[in-house]
């Protein structure tokens, strides 16, 4: 009798205690992965558009300091190291398109329309 007592008290967990652990763990997961990969998308769009605004300080910088017009357009070679240390790349894989004066630069992803599009990732 002490023995069969001693042996119920160290069983270990039945299948059903371990397919509710796995349950809830599925259901977190469920939950969590979305999130992440939604923040990570966002971290990346944050990171384009840092870009986009450090070529348009540099943009303007150059034009300051060359006397140019707002038609004028600077090139990576006119703005790298003397105005932006080193050419960003974009964390999507993208490419910046500098552009003249007068107009924002552009990331290739994205559609590169309204600054306040909530559609648009990679806008200055």
């Amino acid at each position: 009798m002490l023995n069969l007592r001693s042996r119920r008290s160290q069983r270990g967990f039945t299948l059903v205690e371990i397919m509710i652990v796995v349950l809830i763990i599925g259901i977190l997961l469920a939950v969590a992965v979305p999130n992440f990969i939604g923040a990570r998308e966002r971290s990346r769009a944050n990171a384009c558009r840092s870009n986009l605004r450090q070529i348009q300080a540099a943009k303007e910088q150059w034009a300051m300091a060359t006397n140019q017009g707002p038609t004028a357009t600077p090139d990576w070679n006119a703005l790298v190291p003397a105005f932006i240390q080193r050419q960003p790349s974009c964390p999507s894989g993208g490419t910046y398109t500098i552009g003249n004066l007068a107009t924002n630069p552009t990331c290739s992803i994205g559609n590169n329309g309204t600054p306040n599009d909530p559609s648009d990732d990679h806008v200055l």
